[in-house]
């Protein structure tokens, strides 16, 4: 029994080293680099959007207080006028408009805390794919300087003038042997 469990492990550890030496980390790296940069586009349109959603409410919030300052100025007059009524009529209109006052407040804060949440995620994932892309490029350095220095291309770096010239030192030194 010990037997098989010893070889199981040799056979998982040399399975596990082969696909080591298949993926190749710097491609890896560039996947997750890309896959980053999708979350924080992703991100980067929430926020925009719930800033627009923001800044409608806003709106919306300051045209109900003008609502509401007309509503007064009609009382005002309704009361003068001694129209009970219809000044009963724009307490409800009043009341209905502080209410989604109220409510739009609420909805604001509730918008205004998500806003700063998604903005410190943001500068997270932003610093998280700075040091990813570092990590990448080093990784790519490292590589490039592993496989050595680069072949020129021979078709554009070496000229026939060049191989002549070569040609009649070398067979110079072949002379003088």
């Amino acid at each position: 029994m010990a037997l098989v469990t010893r070889l199981s492990r040799l056979f998982r550890a040399d399975l596990h080293a082969v696909l080591d030496r298949i993926e190749e980390p710097d491609i890896v790296l560039r996947e997750a680099v890309r896959e980053m940069e999708e979350a924080l586009s992703a991100d980067e349109r929430r926020l925009r959007l719930l800033r627009h959603e923001h800044a409608q409410i806003a709106a919306v919030r300051g045209e109900g207080e003008e609502v509401i300052a007309q509503i007064d100025r009609e009382l005002d007059t309704c009361f003068a006028c001694g129209k009970d009524e219809l000044a009963r009529a724009l307490v409800r209109r009043k009341l209905e408009a502080r209410e989604r006052g109220r409510i739009a407040a609420h909805r604001l804060q509730n918008i205004a805390d998500s806003i700063s949440a998604l903005e410190a995620r943001i500068a997270g994932e932003r610093a998280r794919l700075e040091s990813m892309r570092q990590k990448a490029e080093l990784l790519a350095a490292e590589r490039s300087d592993a496989a050595g220095p680069c072949v020129a291309d021979p078709a554009g770096g070496i000229r026939d003038e060049d191989v002549e010239v070569a040609f009649l030192v070398e067979q110079q030194k072949r002379r003088a042997s």
